[in-house]
C-alpha cells in the first residue's frame, strides 16, 4: 500500500519510517525544503534513538522517500496522513489548527484518486468534521473518508511504541475507511496489538483524555512529594505503595520538577478550552495545569534555598545538569529547566549547563546560561549542582572529581536518581524531592 505522510516532524517522520519498515511504500511530505534536503542526505531533524538507522534502511530499500510536492506525494496513496503541528494558539490556548486546515485544503485540491485522509496530529473534538468539510468545499470529485488515528508515542522510545503499541485507536465513520486502516496496520496483527475502532469524535477525545490523565498522575505525585517533605515520609515508598495497586499502576508516579514537552502542556490546555467552549468545565485538569506551571519555578526557588536564600545566592554559580524535558530527546518545549534557569538568573545567580543532546535547542531559550562541553566543565567552581533531567550520563558521576572542581559539595537532585545515604557517605550536602 502507498501511504503519504504530510508533515515530517517528530510524529510524521517516526510514523512514516515505521510504516515503511512494515513494507508499505511511504512518501514523507514537508513544506520545509531544507528539512527535506537534510532527510535526503540522511540528516535527522530531531534526535530519537534508532531513527537515523531506520530511515537509512528504508530509503535504501526504496520504501521511504521525501518531497516538498504534496500533489506528487499523495498521488496513488490509499491513506494520506496529516501529521503537522497543532501548537497552542497565541492568546487563548486553543489548539492552532491552521496547518491542519491548510493541508486538508491542498489535499482536496490535489487528489487524483479515492483516499482515506487520516488526522495523526493531536486535534480537538470536531476537527475531523472540519477536515471533511474543507475537502468537500474544494470540489474534490473523488471518494474521501476522514479518519482520526491519534499517536501515542513517547519521545525517546517512539519506535518501540509504534511497533509494539498498547493500542491503536481508529475513529472512522464507514466500513471502507475501517478496511483501509486495517490494511495499514495489518503488520501489527502478528503482534496481536489491540485495535479499538470508535467514532471519529471519540477517537479525537481519547488522545486528550489520555494525556490529561497522565499529566494528572505526575502532578498528583509531585504534590504528594511536597507533603512527604513536610511530614517526614519518602515519596518513592509512597509511589511504590500506591503503584502496586493494579487499579493505579506504577507508571508516571515519579516525583520531579513538573511535566513539559510537546504534548502534555499544550494538550491539557487545549482540552480545557474545548471543555470551556462546550460549557463542561474540567476542574481537575484546571488544577493540574496551574499546579504544574507553578511547580517549575518553585524548583528554581528550591535551589536558591539550598544556597541559603535569594540574597545569599546572588553572585554564586549553579551547574544545571540536563535541559531537555526528559532524557533521550533534544526537545526543549516547556522543559522545567527553562523555568529553573530563569528563577536562578533572575536572582543574580550565574548558571552553567550541560545536556547530552539539547544545548543547541536550549541556547536561544536561555541566553543568559553558559553552555558547557561536559558536566564537569559546568560544575567547575559551582556552588551548587542541580540535576534537572535524568539522563543516564548523570547516573554515575565521579563525585571525587566533582569535589575537586566545585566550590561546594552541594547537590540538588530534582529527579531522585541518587540515594541520600550514598551522597552523605560521599561527603555531599544532598537535597532531593519528597524524601524528608
Amino acid at each position: 500500500m502507498k501511504i503519504a505522510m504530510v508533515g515530517s516532524g517528530y510524529v510524521g517522520l517516526v510514523s512514516g519510517a515505521c510504516f515503511a519498515d512494515f513494507g508499505h511504500e511511504v512518501v514523507c511530505i514537508d513544506k520545509d525544503a531544507s528539512k527535506i534536503e537534510r532527510l535526503e542526505n540522511g540528516v535527522m531533524p530531531i534526535y530519537e534513538p534508532g531513527l537515523d538507522a531506520l530511515v537509512e534502511v528504508n530509503v535504501k530499500a526504496g520504501r521511504l522517500s521525501f518531497t516538498t510536492d504534496l500533489a506528487e506525494g499523495i498521488k496513488g496513496a490509499s491513506a494520506i496522513f496529516i501529521a503537522v503541528g497543532t501548537p497552542s494558539r497565541r492568546g487563548d490556548g486553543h489548539a492552532d489548527l491552521s496547518f491542519v486546515h491548510a493541508v486538508a485544503r491542498e489535499v482536496g485540491e490535489s487528489l487524483v484518486n479515492d483516499a482515506v485522509v487520516v488526522t495523526k496530529s493531536t486535534v480537538p473534538v470536531g476537527t475531523g468534521d472540519a477536515v471533511e468539510r474543507i475537502i468537500a468545499e474544494t470540489g474534490c470529485k473523488h471518494r474521501v473518508s476522514v479518519v482520526s488515528n491519534p499517536e501515542f508515542l513517547r519521545e525517546g522510545a517512539a519506535i518501540g511504541d509504534f511497533k509494539r503499541p498498547d493500542r491503536i485507536v481508529i475513529g472512522a465513520e464507514d466500513e471502507w475507511a475501517r478496511e483501509v486502516m486495517r490494511e495499514v496496520y495489518r503488520p501489527l496483527f502478528l503482534n496481536e496489538s489491540p485495535i479499538l475502532f470508535t467514532s471519529r469524535r471519540s477517537s479525537e477525545l481519547i488522545k486528550y483524555a489520555a494525556n490529561a490523565f497522565l499529566a494528572t498522575k505526575i502532578t498528583f505525585i509531585n504534590e504528594m512529594a511536597d507533603l512527604c517533605e513536610k511530614v517526614g515520609a519518602n515519596v518513592q515508598d509512597v509511589s511504590r505503595g500506591i503503584g502496586m495497586d493494579g487499579r493505579i499502576g506504577a507508571k508516571f508516579l515519579h516525583a520531579g520538577p513538573g511535566y513539559g514537552g510537546s504534548c502534555f502542556p499544550k494538550d491539557t490546555l487545549a482540552l480545557l478550552k474545548t471543555a470551556e467552549d462546550y460549557e463542561s468545565p474540567i476542574r481537575i485538569v484546571e488544577a493540574v495545569v496551574a499546579v504544574n506551571e507553578s511547580r517549575k519555578r518553585a524548583m528554581g526557588r528550591k535551589v536558591l534555598d539550598a544556597l541559603g536564600g535569594m540574597e545569599a545566592a546572588r553572585g554564586k554559580k549553579v551547574a544545571l545538569l540536563g535541559l531537555t524535558f526528559k532524557p533521550n530527546t533534544d526537545d526543549m518545549r516547556d522543559s522545567p529547566a527553562i523555568a529553573v534557569a530563569q528563577a536562578l538568573t533572575d536572582a543574580g545567580v550565574k548558571v552553567a549547563a550541560f545536556d547530552p543532546e539539547g544545548m543547541e535547542q536550549a541556547r536561544p531559550l536561555m541566553p543568559e546560561v553558559e553552555m558547557s562541553a561536559s558536566p564537569y566543565e559546568a560544575i567547575e567552581d559551582a556552588d551548587a549542582i542541580a540535576i534537572v533531567t535524568e539522563w543516564d550520563a548523570f547516573r554515575a558521576l565521579d563525585f571525587a572529581r566533582i569535589k575537586s572542581v566545585a566550590n561546594s559539595p552541594l547537590l540538588v537532585d530534582l529527579r531522585n536518581i541518587y540515594r541520600p545515604e550514598d551522597m552523605r557517605a560521599a561527603g555531599f550536602d544532598y537535597i532531593s524531592i519528597g524524601r524528608g
